[in-house]
């Protein structure tokens, strides 16, 4: 058995739980993968240290994958960096705030940016997410909310009266 080989084996090890680890707080799926594939390569060369060598190098990572899942799931939660990391509550009781929404029914506001059909507008002082019924309308033009789907505001353009023109005192009307 070469010392080179050795050191590959053990460098894949440590290479393959450190990128999964790194897999944490790098999201992706690209380090885990690559960390995956280390673990796998270190247990091909494992079977270089004869049959017997890389059973136990199969199985140890095989094992020491699990000891990790099980650490993952039941103290990792519970650190520091757990915490931070996962919900504290279930998820079932988060609610958008629908009274708030609704109350805006009726109401008047500005589109803040252009709506094609749909961007940002602002309702009584608060920013939302407004979609018209399939009208463009320019940035600062004034809307109606018509209704309110999930956290998305339904608006339609106010149409401003054109200024009727008057002819003025002396000449042909056109």
């Amino acid at each position: 058995m070469s010392p080179a080989l050795l050191q590959a084996y053990i460098a894949l090890l440590v290479c393959g739980v450190l990128l999964l680890g790194a897999e944490t707080y790098v999201p992706g799926g690209i380090l885990g993968a690559i960390g995956g594939l280390a673990l796998f390569a270190a247990m091909i060369i494992g079977f270089n240290f004869g049959t017997l060598g890389g059973t136990v190098s199969a199985v140890g990572i095989i094992l020491l994958a699990a000891l990790v899942l099980w650490l993952w799931v039941r103290v990792f939660p519970k650190t520091a960096a757990g915490r931070l990391l996962t919900l504290s509550q279930d998820g079932r009781d988060f609610k958008l705030d629908d009274e708030a929404l609704r109350a805006t029914v009726g109401r008047e506001g500005v589109a803040l940016s252009p709506l094609r059909p749909s961007g940002i507008g602002e309702v009584d002082g608060r920013r939302c997410d407004v979609i018209t019924r399939g009208e463009w309308m320019d940035a600062g033009q004034r809307f109606r909310v018509e209704a309110v789907e999930g956290a998305r505001l339904i608006v339609a353009p106010i149409e401003t009266a054109a200024p009727v023109e008057t002819a003025a005192p002396g000449s042909a009307p056109s």
